[in-house]
């Protein structure tokens, strides 16, 4: 298991989630993995487990960036590796929070931009400097969503943030080839995956088997995403094994974006 052996790997958002799946399976295909966070309990703890570095990151800081990559670069000697994963939907006090497009707090608006677009710009921005100091390709995985291609009227910010995102990753990828600079930049967009993103929005109880279970029977595949799932993709993009691959998108969603007329055999119309 050496896909991934002896490359620098730094994971945002990584306490937990799909930024700890990617870390796991990082570490598990021989990287030096850091794992980042603003969580200190558990990004240290998913650090420990994995037998990984812990760095403690506010990817909304650009100051917090510098630091970062400094440390990275003391430790390690280089980058080859980023994963801006780190994000939030906005609806971390619950369900009540309005993110629809009329009555979305400004502020709101603004605290999920920071994270998931700033964060994402940030992380780009100081990656790019330090992988220009490497003689390694490097790779950049930007974690967007299903969200970033349809509309969402719930969650109106979250979805303007994951849209913008793949476009930075178009952005950054071409970027890279204008200064043959050579560092690929992709994305993945997931959905449907049960991290504990998911937890303030499904509530509990009846409520949240009831809402569960209308979110899987919209999708194709008729199942929730593992974490696991989208990490074994992150591999692939981090590896030499698809070099000729930039500025893409790819998504783990069941089959969400293709439609939703396939009916497993034997069910009813």
């Amino acid at each position: 298991m050496d896909r991934l052996k002896n490359k620098v790997a730094l994971v945002t958002g990584a306490a937990r989630g799909i930024g700890a799946a990617i870390a796991q399976a990082f570490a598990a295909e021989g990287a030096h993995v850091i794992v980042s966070d603003l969580d200190e309990v558990g990004g240290r703890a998913t650090a420990e487990r994995l037998g990984a570095a812990w760095l403690r990151l506010d990817v909304r800081e650009e100051l917090a960036w510098i630091g970062a990559m400094a440390r990275v670069l003391d430790s390690h000697g280089r980058l080859d590796v980023l994963v801006n994963n780190a994000g939030i939907s906005g609806f971390e006090a619950g369900p009540a929070v309005r993110h629809d497009p009329e009555h979305a707090a400004l502020a709101d608006w603004h605290a999920v931009m920071r994270t998931n677009l700033d964060g994402v710009f940030l992380g780009c921005k100081h990656a790019l400097r330090a992988m220009r100091r490497s003689t390694q390709a490097g790779s950049i995985v930007n974690i967007a969503s299903r969200s970033a291609r349809v509309g969402v009227p719930a969650a109106a910010a979250y979805a303007a943030s994951k849209a913008a995102v793949v476009n930075h990753t178009r952005s950054v990828a071409l970027y890279c080839a204008e200064q043959r600079l050579p560092v690929r930049c992709n994305a993945i967009l997931p959905a449907a995956v049960l991290t504990p993103m998911w937890e303030p929005m499904l509530g509990a109880g009846d409520e949240r088997a009831a809402r569960m279970a209308a979110f899987v029977a919209d999708t194709p595949l008729r199942r929730f995403a593992e974490p696991a799932e989208v990490a074994a993709l992150a591999v692939l993009l981090a590896s030499d094994e698809c070099r000729y691959m930039t500025g893409s998108e790819l998504h783990v969603d069941g089959g969400l974006l293709a439609g939703s007329a396939a009916v497993p055999q034997g069910a009813p119309d």
